[in-house]
């Protein structure tokens, strides 16, 4: 039986499956249902859990090269939350595209995983090293 990291099989079993410059997307509760891709759906209530909640999780065995997130996500959030998610993505390059642009690189991705998080354009998709 795990006792630590990431306990949820399902996570487990699509970060299993993802190698090198795959792409996973960590969405917010409102993103939009992609039927070609995978998706692993975790929200319980609104704001449970968070994207960052899962990101952090996901790093501690995860190696990122890369990530996307929408430039909407500036004009759309506070400082303090711009700052938590510069911190969680702290030494890993990060590009701000246009949210329509984000989204053509969605059906790319080997899965989804949808969260409760209610923070706008919280979205992001991250590429393993």
């Amino acid at each position: 039986m795990l006792r630590s990291g990431i306990l949820n099989p399902h996570i487990l079993a699509l970060l299993a499956r993802i190698r090198h410059t795959n792409t996973l997307v960590i969405a917010d509760r409102g993103f939009p249902f992609w039927p070609q891709i995978e998706t692993i759906d975790i929200s319980l209530v609104d704001g449970i859990p968070r994207v960052l909640d899962v990101l952090n999780a996901i790093r501690a065995n995860y190696g990122i090269g890369h990530a996307w997130m929408a430039e909407e996500f500036h004009g759309a959030n506070h400082a303090r939350t711009r700052k938590e998610f510069a911190a969680a993505f702290a030494g890993v390059p990060l590009t701000f595209e246009p949210h329509i642009e984000f989204k053509k690189r969605v059906p790319q991705a080997i899965g989804l995983i949808r969260t409760g998080d209610t923070v706008q354009y919280a979205n992001m998709i991250i590429e393993s090293a």
